[in-house]
């Protein structure tokens, strides 16, 4: 059977969680649709739909670290969500990976396109997703190894 290859990024928020999927191959990321973070129940339903979908060999979740590198007050609450990804999908390995300066990256993007006349109402909504990608490409750039 062939090694499995996608990976699924996640950039957690207590409101909404944006979702990328990618392949070490391209070295690069799509952003999907985010889910509502409001309930970890739906949250978690939603992943598992992803899952199915996807198949991906790994789970990339951008983890929050302060500008010095050290943890941020959001760290704590990323980190518990990775256990719960690992106790919902123990056949997928999971990775915290340093999300420094993605969703600041996205909101650039986001707002040069504003600016180009190029974003719509509903990219707002994909902002999150956006920084899961930047997530993602982040991943597949420090580690090209990454299946």
């Amino acid at each position: 059977m062939p090694k499995r290859a996608t990976l699924l990024a996640i950039d957690y928020g207590k409101a909404r969680t944006g979702l990328a999927v990618g392949h070490p191959l391209t070295g690069s990321a799509q952003p999907l649709d985010p889910l509502s973070s409001k309930n970890e129940t739906t949250l978690v339903q939603g992943l598992a739909r992803a899952v199915k979908d996807w198949q991906p060999a790994k789970l990339i979740v951008g983890l929050p670290l302060g500008a010095d590198g050290h943890d941020s007050p959001m760290s704590e609450t990323v980190r518990a969500f990775a256990t719960t990804l690992t106790q919902h999908f123990p056949e997928i390995d999971v990775v915290l990976h340093d999300e420094r300066l993605t969703s600041v990256a996205a909101a650039s993007a986001h707002a040069e396109r504003r600016e180009q006349g190029r974003a719509r109402a509903r990219d707002a909504a994909k902002l999150d997703s956006m920084a899961a990608a930047l997530i993602l490409e982040s991943y597949m750039n420090a580690h090209p190894e990454a299946v």
